[in-house]
């Protein structure tokens, strides 16, 4: 399992915690999308997951974009996922940070806004912030690989699934919003 996480905006000493900190010690691997804000973000969910692809995000401080690149790139199971926080051009900015990248799969944060939706053959994901949500609930996303298949959902903070994801290799669909 993934557990995908974006737009912590913790200061100082941070813990994570409930169903955002179950999923990220389930998980095989672990995605954060950026503005973790403070170093102590960054330490508390590398202290929780074994393998975390992490980028850095506009609202970081020094001492996380010092660490943290800002895209990266890994495959899981026979897709290829391409990370930032942000690009210019919306949705289909990140359509070409993806295609440029061979991706079938972009996640992205900076909107604290959850995003599952297919946009000219990428499916992008964007899990919304667990800690600091505009206009709307705490979420995370979770996703399973399996043979070039994805399936997941985004969740609110209590584990509630409020929309699901699929993609299949290159030929990406969601139906979240």
């Amino acid at each position: 399992m993934i557990a995908v996480v974006s737009d912590t905006h913790a200061d100082g000493e941070y813990i994570l915690d409930g169903a955002v900190a179950r999923s990220v010690r389930r998980a095989e691997t672990v995605v954060h999308a950026g503005d973790f804000t403070s170093e102590a973000a960054l330490e508390a969910v590398q202290r929780e997951s074994d393998r975390l692809y992490a980028v850095h995000g506009n609202a970081d401080d020094a001492t996380v974009t010092e660490r943290l690149p800002p895209a990266r790139v890994f495959e899981e199971g026979g897709v290829r996922f391409a990370v930032t926080h942000t690009q210019r051009g919306g949705e289909m900015g990140l359509v070409y940070f993806g295609r440029e990248r061979g991706a079938d799969v972009v996640i992205s944060g900076h909107t604290h806004r959850p995003l599952a939706k297919r946009v000219e053959g990428l499916l992008l994901v964007n899990p919304g912030s667990h800690e600091q949500p505009r206009g709307g609930h705490r979420t995370y996303a979770e996703l399973s690989v399996e043979k070039g298949s994805v399936e997941g959902a985004i969740r609110t903070t209590d584990g509630t699934a409020v929309s699901r994801i699929a993609v299949e290799g290159r030929s990406a669909s969601g139906d979240g919003q």
